[in-house]
């Protein structure tokens, strides 16, 4: 098969004798200063890297040069997100799984892990739980069951989900990561209401895809690599992807990952919405001496800094799976969406201790969602649990375009400090409440915008008096 982006289907979007080729071109061309310099200066430009140039940069033998993209990234953080870091949790509502994935404790072959699934008044009280802490952003996440978790119970998940109301608490976007499917289904899910869907590839090397997943549906390459597409084709235009780090060769991954969101570019016009960066973790019966590709911190460090040149006007994700430690070294590389206060087990936030029994991966960074609030003002960051764009129907390529104009900025700003002052209010310790509206005040007049700086103060009044849900 030939490489073709525009192609629907799997092996020519994502062609694995052009990854082979690139990545041959990458090793040849790894002392190459004038190239590497020409291509940290297009990625200066704000028009992102293609998959071949960011393979190159992976492989960069000179310090200097690898210094200056990494610092070309965080120059581009701060340049495209500003301060703005974007807050959620993920909601577990079933782990019951028939596929065989060989790296996930949810495989249908693990008697040792309890398998639940919530009925709609446990998820009402795992969402009231999520509303006390002050999450404003859910990503429902379930096994693939076609009998314990049909559509039909994901849609009624969502509805509940969006219906639960504890005093000023509303989840105001639902995500969702299940299974591939088809476009009727996408369609059923766009109907819904969801925010972004998502679905991790988990490794883009077809060979070693079917050794990770040997039995199930999801073993089918093709129809995994092609559910994007469907998703677009049902009108999900907010789609999220990711490859597991550590499953594989990160060097094939990597290209295969930016692969895909210039596949969905060259069809649909609107690349992937995010990107995350997992990396594989320990588990139920999941040893990390059984993946020995695990990444180091700081190639991985690299890895998003690069994802952060090649794609800059998209979203990139981290979950807790990583520490403290290491998601402060990528915040300021290119993540703009981190989980806090997370729980991975099914109906983990309606009890007091960490019951992982039911977990799908080991919670690395186990603070309190205050904890990481506060140690993001403290870095300087402006926690955002902003939803206005998917309200406002800014969503797809029309959300791309105004990133790309640089007018979505404009927005994002006053509408983060105004869902910041609502968790001040509500849900915030005292600590936290009296650095976080420092933080506001010295924030609002840094504004530009002179009309923008009255009205996000005047609304910002209005919510310390009791109003909730402002947008701009």
């Amino acid at each position: 098969m030939t490489y073709n982006p525009k192609s629907a289907h799997a092996e020519e979007f994502i062609n694995d004798a052009e990854i082979l080729e690139t990545l041959d071109y990458a090793q040849r061309n790894r002392a190459n200063r004038s190239l590497i310099e020409d291509i940290i200066n297009k990625a200066a430009t704000c028009k992102g890297l293609t998959h071949r140039e960011a393979a190159v940069l992976l492989e960069c033998e000179f310090p200097d040069l690898t210094e200056r993209y990494m610092e070309l990234a965080r120059d581009l953080k701060r340049r495209l997100y500003g301060n703005r870091i974007v807050l959620f949790a993920p909601l577990y509502l079933s782990n019951y799984c028939i596929n065989g994935c060989v790296y996930c404790p949810y495989h249908g072959k693990n008697h040792t892990i309890p398998r639940k699934r919530l009925t709609q008044d446990e998820i009402r009280q795992e969402v009231i739980a999520l509303q006390r802490m002050g999450h404003k952003r859910l990503a429902v996440e379930a096994g693939e069951h076609p009998t314990m978790n049909p559509l039909d119970y994901i849609i009624e998940s969502i509805k509940t989900i969006y219906d639960t109301r504890v005093g000023n608490g509303a989840i105001r976007r639902v995500n969702v990561n299940i299974a591939a499917t088809d476009v009727d289904s996408y369609r059923r899910l766009h109907e819904a209401g969801i925010g972004t869907y998502i679905l991790f590839q988990e490794t883009y090397n077809k060979a070693n895809y079917e050794s990770l997943h040997p039995t199930g549906p999801k073993s089918n390459y093709a129809y995994h690599t092609e559910a994007m597409d469907r998703a677009m084709q049902g009108g999900c235009d907010d789609v999220g992807i990711g490859v597991l780090y550590g499953l594989t060769t990160y060097r094939y991954d990597l290209v295969g990952l930016l692969m895909h969101a210039e596949h969905l570019e060259a069809r649909f016009g609107v690349g992937p919405h995010t990107i995350s960066v997992p990396r594989i973790c320990p588990a139920d019966d999941i040893s990390l001496e059984d993946f020995p590709n695990v990444l180091p911190d700081e190639l991985f460090c690299r890895i998003v800094a690069i994802i952060r040149l090649s794609a800059p006007y998209t979203g990139m994700i981290i979950s807790t799976r990583e520490s403290q430690r290491v998601r402060e070294r990528v915040l300021e590389l290119g993540i703009s969406q981190i989980s806090g206060g997370s729980r991975t087990s099914v109906g983990g936030y309606t009890t007091e201790e960490r019951h992982d029994d039911t977990a799908q991966f080991d919670v690395s960074d186990q603070r309190t969602l205050d904890e990481v609030i506060g140690w993001l003002v403290d870095l300087g960051y402006v926690p955002s649990f902003c939803t206005a764009c998917y309200r406002e129907g800014r969503t797809g390529d029309r959300f791309m375009t105004m990133v790309k104009a640089g007018k979505i900025s404009y927005f994002c700003g006053a509408n983060a400090l105004l869902t910041l002052k609502e968790y001040l209010q509500d849900y915030a310790s005292a600590a936290t409440l009296l650095k976080g509206n420092a933080l506001i005040n010295r924030e609002v007049e840094l504004m530009e915008n002179e009309r923008m700086r009255t009205l996000t103060k005047q609304r910002l009044d209005e919510i310390a008096n009791g109003k909730r849900d402002f947008r701009f």
